[in-house]
């Protein structure tokens, strides 16, 4: 199965998160922070969003850095993607 977004909505999936800290402390499940880079998983085609013309800068592979608690959350297939509008996305990881 595949994900579609319409109009200015990017797919994204979670960059697995650090599983320890820097000194090697192995961190439980529970301890762990909610991942906020994503890679950009699929791209809406934009278009008139609020009567505004939207155009999508985002490409399929970026990596990104979102809110911790942006975009509504689906799990498809068993993995886990966060759809968002372009605009809840604060940067694009070089």
């Amino acid at each position: 199965m595949q994900i579609r977004p319409l109009f200015d909505k990017v797919v994204l999936k979670k960059v697995e998160a650090v599983e320890s800290t820097k000194a090697g402390i192995l961190l439980p499940g529970s301890a762990q922070e909610k991942p906020q880079i994503s890679e950009v998983v699929a791209v809406g085609p934009g278009g008139i969003v609020d009567g505004k013309e939207v155009k999508m800068t985002l490409s399929v592979g970026d990596r990104v850095i979102t809110g911790k608690y942006t975009g509504t959350e689906v799990k498809l297939d068993g993995t886990e993607y966060t759809n968002v509008s372009q605009s809840d996305i604060l940067a694009v990881v070089e």
